[in-house]
């Protein structure tokens, strides 16, 4: 099960002023689910209008109603074997998503799974947070304890011109569990808890 308050912590940070986003990439697919081209820069390097646009998308991820839209899953030692999504989510988190032949690697894979009748956008981004650490009452005692540092995953419609609109499922990835990482699980999003969204993405991510 999801804890909303570790998902509270994560969106609380996604504002113009707090965000430490470093990198944020993407791939457009056309209505017949052929590569449109893609993009992969520092975040910080977008306009501010950008950036508050792309956090928004990144936000629903984490903000969605918890073992609802958002749901954990856990990775079998079958699933993090060598070649396998795991591992590839893995060299992309370490790389901070500057590695653009994983990026190609991933974009293939979920296209060669996911359909939509209409054109769409694969959005990724790449997060470091200190995560402050807390006493027993939950106030914060100012030191950094640990870095929790991730991805988020975001597909969406696209509304004209590369324009996205709110992601139709996605996931967060490794898992934010008791205020730190948790490289066995991943939380996967669906707008559409009834859709086949959360399906696709355990077939993309190799999950049973």
């Amino acid at each position: 099960m999801i804890n909303r308050d570790d998902m509270l912590e994560l969106t609380r940070r996604m504002t113009l002023s707090r965000t430490s986003f470093t990198r944020i990439a993407g791939c457009y697919v056309d209505e017949e689910g052929e590569y449109d081209g893609s993009f992969n820069t520092n975040f910080l390097k977008l306009s501010a209008p950008e950036r508050k646009k792309h956090l928004e998308i990144a936000k629903v991820i984490p903000f969605s109603e918890t073992n609802v839209n958002l749901k954990q899953f856990q990775f079998e030692p079958e699933a993090r074997r060598a070649g396998s999504m795991w591992q590839l989510l893995m060299g992309l988190r370490q790389c901070g998503l500057k590695n653009d032949a994983l990026m190609e690697t991933f974009y293939d894979v979920v296209m060669e799974n996911y359909y939509m009748d209409s054109e769409y956008a694969i959005y990724m981004f790449h997060d470091r947070y200190d995560i402050p650490a807390k006493g027993a009452d939950k106030e914060r005692l100012g030191e950094s304890e640990e870095m929790f540092e991730y991805l988020i995953c975001a597909v969406c419609p696209l509304l004209g011109s590369y324009e996205p609109g709110k992601p139709e499922c996605g996931f967060l990835f490794p898992a934010f569990t008791d205020r730190g990482g948790d490289l066995n699980h991943v939380n996967i999003y669906s707008a559409d808890p009834k859709s086949e969204c959360t399906d696709v993405l355990k077939r993309v991510l190799g999950i049973r």
